[in-house]
């Protein structure tokens, strides 16, 4: 009995030294294991194997406009949660929290990218082109067939000194036509504007980007979508596309984590590709967002929004020679100077 009780209390004392040991090691590095608990033991695997410790996986911050540039994200949004992801109504809300390094990803302008590409002296790279033309040419009546058709005429429209106005310009020229002599371009702050113009009558032409063209055709009746810009801007075969919107990065970021910039790219990638392959489904996401007002229109204006992920050596062609063209016409559109090829993130 004597022995039972020497052994007994050599045995308490072990665990005690044990315990204190384990506490210790618990205190200097809190993350490392666990230390063993009596009031909480951890479930056995249902699996069968080796038991996995849950790792918080690490996350990007991103933003982008009210529109097409958020609609193709909206599959993410509600994949990895609104936490980290805000939605803006301009350019002007997005880029000072970039440029702070607040924001790791936005989705921008095309010619917004190359702006802060040449402000942050290379900072920002850009990922992928995100949104192609979504610029269309609407009016009460039956009277413009083609560009030339605008001769004469006075065009409402919203987007001074951003892409809306540099690329009406350049197609209004490369049809022989003066922007500042042979048509009236009337601007106005927003395109809620021009709608509600055409509706009171006041005006029978506008230039209106999608979802609003659709939305104005249901408040408006006879609104038709005479000219397309985007395939006006093919038809001229000039070696690049009519872009609307980027997806680009803090260089910082793309570098410390390049990880987690190839994860963004696939996510988008496929939450694109699920959009537009489920206009119902992504419209229902897209009125719940607040992106647009309502699952319905979403839905009908999804086809026109020219959605896409364009990465790599194809995001290079189309946005260079964009970008490019843009240059020329207008050299302040694009910072003053065009941006190098690391602007182009996985271009050869």
């Amino acid at each position: 009995m004597k022995l039972y009780h020497k052994l007994l209390s050599v045995s308490l004392t072990l665990f005690l030294l044990l315990s204190l040991s384990a506490c210790g090691r618990s205190a200097e590095v809190p993350d490392q294991s666990p230390a063993p608990s009596e009031a909480a033991a951890p479930e056995p695997d249902q699996s069968g194997g080796p038991e996995e410790v849950p790792v918080e996986p690490a996350v990007f911050r991103a933003a982008a406009l009210k529109g097409p540039t958020a609609m193709g994200m909206v599959r993410m949004m509600a994949a990895d949660g609104l936490d980290q992801f805000t939605l803006a109504g301009s350019a002007d809300e997005v880029t000072p929290a970039l440029i702070k390094g607040d924001l790791d990803v936005a989705c921008v302008p095309a010619n917004l990218a190359s702006v802060l590409y040449n402000k942050t002296e290379g900072g920002i790279v850009c990922l992928a082109v995100n949104t192609l033309g979504v610029l269309y040419i609407v009016e009460k009546g039956d009277t413009v067939q083609t560009v030339e058709d605008l001769r004469g005429r006075t065009i409402v429209s919203a987007g001074k000194g951003a892409t809306p106005e540099y690329g009406l310009r350049y197609l209004l020229a490369q049809n022989g036509i003066d922007p500042d002599q042979d048509v009236t371009i009337d601007w106005k702050s927003e395109h809620a504007e021009c709608v509600a113009a055409m509706a009171a009558g006041t005006a029978d032409i506008a230039m209106l980007p999608q979802p609003f063209v659709t939305a104005a055709q249901g408040k408006i009746e006879d609104l038709r979508t005479a000219l397309d810009l985007t395939a006006e801007w093919d038809a001229l075969d000039n070696g690049s596309a009519m872009i609307t919107g980027v997806a680009v990065a803090r260089r910082a970021f793309v570098e410390e984590h390049p990880e987690l910039a190839e994860r963004f790219l696939e996510e988008y990638a496929a939450s694109v590709s699920w959009v537009n392959a489920n206009p119902a489904e992504a419209g229902a996401l897209i009125a719940e967002y607040g992106i647009v007002e309502s699952a319905a229109l979403a839905e009908k204006a999804l086809p026109q929004c020219n959605i896409v992920c364009l990465t790599g050596q194809e995001m290079y062609d189309k946005l260079s020679g964009y970008l490019q063209i843009l240059s020329e016409t207008a050299p302040e559109s694009v910072g003053g100077r065009l941006p190098r090829d690391d602007f182009f993130y996985g271009a050869a």
